[in-house]
């Protein structure tokens, strides 16, 4: 398994909140203790809010606020988006200023990881290409307010494409990764697809309706029901 896809399911495993051994961790993705350790601190570096150390376990924390601002998705997205533009630009003046207003960012987050400091919206290996995913934000964000389907085509850590109908149901952020929870029209079940890796986006016509078994409270029912057994 490709590096990047790893620590995108670390990420899933955190999410749950609870306090997850990395013993329990490298059985369940097939790794050594030393990987899982090293993925972690990859995480952290790159600004996933997690918490935790080698021998207790390592579990998610809240979302971050900026004191004395409570950002809301859109606004983290702008910032985040504007931020890492800047930072990619060619004018050495501003690439200057956004790594120093990301040092000043990173100064007031909350006090809840470990590590120095390694500047917010510059994100680290192996995040640093989810920018790509900005394009279609807007799109999708229309799409989940309007119930409208959307053709999506993406590419998998292996290169292949795969194009698919969706219905988008919820954007989240999580450390500088976006992703899209989705009904998979492809695959008849959910599917939760990186925003960096869709190569295309298209507005169908086709709007939905709520249909049992295709809800966000279907999925999280069986979240609830898949961590109780």
């Amino acid at each position: 398994m490709p590096r990047t896809d790893r620590l995108f399911d670390l990420i899933g495993i955190l999410r749950d909140g609870r306090l997850h051994r990395a013993e329990d961790l490298a059985q369940r993705l097939g790794v050594s203790l030393r990987t899982v350790y090293r993925d972690m601190d990859t995480l952290i570096a790159s600004g996933v809010p997690v918490m935790g150390e080698r021998g207790l376990g390592y579990r998610a924390t809240a979302a971050i606020t900026l004191p004395p601002l409570n950002l809301t998705l859109t606004e983290l997205e702008a910032l985040h988006l504007g931020i890492a533009v800047v930072g990619e630009g060619a004018d050495p003046e501003l690439q200057a200023a956004a790594r120093a207003l990301s040092a000043k960012i990173d100064a007031v987050l909350p006090e809840d990881r470990k590590g120095p400091p390694t500047g917010w919206g510059l994100a680290v290996y192996p995040f640093k290409d989810a920018a790509r995913g900005f394009q279609h934000m807007p799109l999708i964000r229309s799409a989940i307010r309007a119930r409208q389907k959307l053709r999506l085509v993406t590419a998998g850590a292996d290169g292949t494409r795969t194009e698919r109908v969706v219905r988008p149901l919820r954007l989240d952020y999580w450390g500088r990764l976006w992703t899209v929870t989705v009904w998979c029209e492809l695959r008849a079940d959910f599917r939760e697809l990186r925003t960096d890796r869709i190569e295309a986006a298209t507005a169908l016509p086709q709007l939905f309706v709520d249909e049992p078994g295709k809800m966000l409270a279907d999925l999280a029912a069986r979240t609830e029901a898949a961590q109780g057994d």
